[in-house]
């Protein structure tokens, strides 16, 4: 495991200056794209090896406002997605028992009706969950992958991981509640868990969710994404063993301040990958492509490009 240094120190600007996620947005298309077995709705800009962003449980494309046109100036044609389930991306057939194995192929259906043969890919949280579980199923249409505050369902030997404030039963709690009682205060304390402090999150951000939350039919998509009235289900997938299998390049990012499974969790996990890089940021949560666009931005583009200039396909 090699972590990875940026070539220059990254300035970010302060938060209060980023303009609201309809501005940030201008210049991107919006469109639905029909793959061979589901819809999916994308966020698009730039031209370039393709670079596809999902978003984490309960979310939405909007999730990466902040980075579109910048990964695009930087040469990718940048896709944020809604992942299967959320947001207006299809949200049949659904099963809790095969539920991750439908996400991950929902993503190959994507990249189909695309028209791509491989992307590199970005997963945070439930979304690094799908790209982790992307790699080791479809190796061969994976370019670089990032998972970002989120890894796969490996059943860890270790254990004795710091434990951060947040974590298990009290996301849980915010997850339900904001579903089951869906209003602008429990929306945005479920909201503000993604962030080291709560200033960090903007209403608009808010407003977004409780409106996406109010489609009958993603209200109701949401509540069996959350499980609400059954057990949650988290079952390991693979054994630690297994990850020797994982082929495609790969970059943890954790971040100093995610809630429950801090940095040490993410270290420990990069090292179970053969060649796998690890990046922690500082001063940031769980969407650290929200609270420090810039440096999220540059952890990508350097760990992409990795020195090379020409394209970085499937290695396996």
């Amino acid at each position: 495991m090699q972590k990875l240094e940026l070539s220059r120190t990254i300035t970010c600007k302060p938060l209060t200056e980023w303009s609201s996620v309809a501005t940030e947005l201008l210049g991107t298309q919006t469109r639905i794209v029909q793959g061979e077995r589901w819809q999916h709705r994308v966020i698009e800009c730039g031209e370039g090896e393709p670079l596809i962003l999902i978003h984490g449980i309960g979310g939405h494309a909007e999730t990466y406002a902040r980075n579109m046109h910048n990964l695009a100036a930087h040469g990718f044609h940048v896709y944020a997605v809604d992942a299967l389930y959320h947001g207006f991306t299809d949200k049949q057939p659904y099963s809790d028992e095969h539920r991750w194995d439908l996400q991950v192929d929902a993503l190959a259906d994507l990249l189909t009706g695309l028209g791509l043969r491989w992307a590199h890919i970005e997963g945070e949280s439930m979304g690094a969950m799908i790209t982790f579980e992307f790699g080791m199923r479809y190796p061969h249409m994976c370019g670089k992958l990032i998972l970002n505050t989120g890894f796969g369902l490996v059943n860890l030997k270790r254990t004795d991981f710091r434990e951060q404030p947040g974590g298990g039963a009290a996301l849980q709690e915010l997850s339900v509640k904001s579903v089951v009682e869906p209003t602008f205060e429990t929306v945005r304390k479920r909201m503000e868990w993604l962030v080291a402090s709560p200033e960090r999150m903007t209403d608009e951000m808010v407003d977004i969710r409780l409106r996406l939350y109010s489609f009958p039919d993603i209200y109701e998509s949401m509540q069996r994404v959350y499980w609400i009235g059954r057990q949650w289900q988290l079952t390991p997938r693979w054994e630690e063993e297994e990850l020797q299998k994982f082929r495609p390049e790969v970059l943890v990012f954790w971040t100093e301040l995610n809630p429950g499974q801090g940095p040490d969790y993410g270290e420990y996990v990069a090292g179970l990958i053969p060649g796998a890089q690890f990046y922690n940021m500082a001063d940031a949560a769980h969407w650290p492509q929200w609270e420090k666009p810039e440096e999220h931005d540059q952890v990508l583009i350097e760990f992409i490009n990795g020195g090379d200039t020409g394209s970085r396909g499937p290695t396996a």
